[in-house]
């Protein structure tokens, strides 16, 4: 997924404040979120991934089921997997993570160093930055079914003629479900509009 300016910059922060990297893992609904991204070292995301630890995670169950920040060392839920020692071990012995955002729409994001722990100024600005990047990232409205469609004609290739004669409207009658759409995407090509509308699941 490609990210807007502002949202760099704030990438940017992360990087700044977490010598070995950090995970986002912004608008998670229904056990997934909508923007995800790590720079962890590399053998650990794939040791994380080939595991499948995002379901067996203690960090994880802490986000979704609070929000605010912690050090990873002040977690007192279950790890049978060993996943935080198992993340010392591939170097980030100290960690903290920050949720944000309703429990329908929670964004949480994870940071790690080797040499000590996270002082409580940098997790102040780790939740600062959680909470601006979940705000920055929020998708927008839902679509009608009537944008929805439209959408979904282009998207397979359809050009209008065929997209019209498909919804049994008007060509003018697409354009202007397409418009409505482009707007409520904030996109400003249909073409976007489809790429974003796949990126927020609503097609």
């Amino acid at each position: 997924m490609s990210f807007n300016r502002a949202t760099t910059e704030m990438l940017h922060e992360l990087a700044q404040l977490s010598p070995l990297g950090f995970t986002i893992g912004l608008h998670i609904r229904f056990a997934t979120p909508l923007v995800y991204h790590s720079t962890f070292p590399a053998p650990w995301v794939r040791h994380y991934n080939d595991n499948a630890y995002y379901l067996r995670d203690p960090l994880v169950f802490w986000g979704i089921g609070t929000t605010g920040v912690t050090r990873w060392s002040e977690i007192t839920l279950p790890d049978p997997f060993d996943v935080s020692k198992q993340a010392g071990e591939f170097g980030m012995k100290f960690g903290a993570s920050a949720s944000y955002g309703p429990i329908t729409s929670r964004s949480i994001i994870g940071i790690g160093r080797g040499d000590r722990e996270f002082t409580d100024d940098e997790l102040i600005r780790l939740v600062d930055i959680t909470r601006r990047l979940h705000e920055e990232n929020t998708p927008p409205a839902e679509l009608t079914p009537a944008q929805i469609e439209a959408l979904r004609c282009i998207s397979n290739g359809d050009r209008h003629t065929a997209a019209a004669a498909k919804l049994g409207i008007s060509e003018s009658a697409l354009k202007a479900r397409l418009k409505s759409a482009r707007i409520r995407l904030e996109a400003r090509t249909t073409s976007e509009a489809v790429r974003k509308a796949r990126e927020y699941r609503m097609l």
